[in-house]
């Protein structure tokens, strides 16, 4: 992936649209990271107004849109949902077409529905809009309650910081786990939130700072190796396994099993970009017991095989200190 369209049209929404160029549009060679030729796209170049009355002039038509490796839509105004531009519609079909990676944030969706691109596949969009999107696009199999999903190559997201999740997920297929938690850090914010996640956490702020499990959550990501179960996490935060349970999920969106066994895979993947150690060595290092363990959830979670993900991104330099 090399070239990145991002498509708005008048009524945009500066926040969705700053994730794309947030994403896709920085300069972080610095970090080793390789840039993308970003390009912010319109049906009609020009002066575009904001939801928000601020104005952006965009240079470009949508021509680049349909050479793009990646092409982001962005949301539109709510009333026009039900008559998207017919040349937003022909750019969505275009790039699934040919099979370039397309992706949606928040109610950027209702494009894609638009398109029919949708149709027969998984997809989601804010929990606010599910329910109009499932009565106007039936075909559509709609997950009102995740953070992104990924049907092939079209990618599609809940609102807000869930369109962030979906464009790390992008990137980490197509840079490696580390160059992708190297943006991450630099973005300030967590690498490892998937898509099954739930949209929205029910105590999204601990009541207080010693009441968080952010502390024995970096203790389990510091010690992986380990045969961590829920019940050893439990003990360690001083609460019943039930208990430990629900805050786990309130505060992470996801199960203590799902979480851990996320973070295996984040560091299988990156000792498979930075080391020559051989498969049973990292699943013991990574907690997943055996070799055959890890390739299990390789196959599971990333659609590859470790000695795959290894000839793709072996060539990753390591991190320095």
């Amino acid at each position: 992936m090399r070239t990145v369209a991002c498509v708005i049209d008048d009524g945009f929404t500066p926040f969705e649209f700053g994730i794309a160029c947030e994403a896709f549009a920085l300069d972080r060679s610095d970090d080793g990271v390789p840039n993308f030729d970003f390009r912010v796209v319109a049906p009609d170049p020009g002066p575009m107004r904001s939801s928000v009355g601020v104005t952006l002039n965009v240079e470009d038509d949508l021509s680049f849109a349909y050479e793009a490796d990646l092409v982001v839509f962005c949301p539109v105004p709510r009333e026009r949902w039900g008559s998207i531009d017919p040349r937003l519609i022909a750019v969505a079909q275009d790039a699934v077409a040919r099979g370039a990676w397309v992706l949606s944030v928040c109610s950027g969706a209702f494009i894609l529905a638009g398109a029919g691109v949708l149709d027969g596949r998984r997809a989601t969009t804010h929990w606010r809009y599910a329910s109009i999107m499932a009565e106007m696009y039936p075909l559509i199999d709609l997950d009102p309650d995740v953070l992104f999903v990924q049907d092939e190559r079209i990618i599609t997201s809940a609102g807000t910081a869930a369109g962030l999740d979906a464009c790390l997920h992008l990137l980490r297929i197509e840079l490696g786990a580390e160059l992708t938690n190297r943006i991450a850090k630099r973005m300030v914010v967590p690498p490892q939130r998937d898509g099954g996640q739930a949209q929205f956490i029910d105590r999204p702020l601990p009541a207080a700072s010693t009441a968080s499990l952010a502390a024995l959550s970096a203790w389990a990501i510091e010690n992986l190796r380990d045969d961590l179960t829920v019940d050893d996490l439990a003990v360690r935060a001083h609460m019943s396994p039930r208990t430990f349970a629900r805050r786990f999920k309130a505060e992470f969106g996801t199960t203590p099993a799902s979480w851990l066994a996320r973070q295996r895979l984040i560091q299988a993947q990156r000792m498979l970009e930075q080391t020559d150690l051989g498969l049973e060595q990292i699943a013991q290092e990574c907690g997943f017991g055996s070799g055959a363990v890890l390739r299990q959830n390789f196959a599971r979670m990333l659609g590859v095989t470790p000695t795959a993900y290894r000839a793709r991104f072996s060539c990753a330099e390591p991190m320095t200190a």
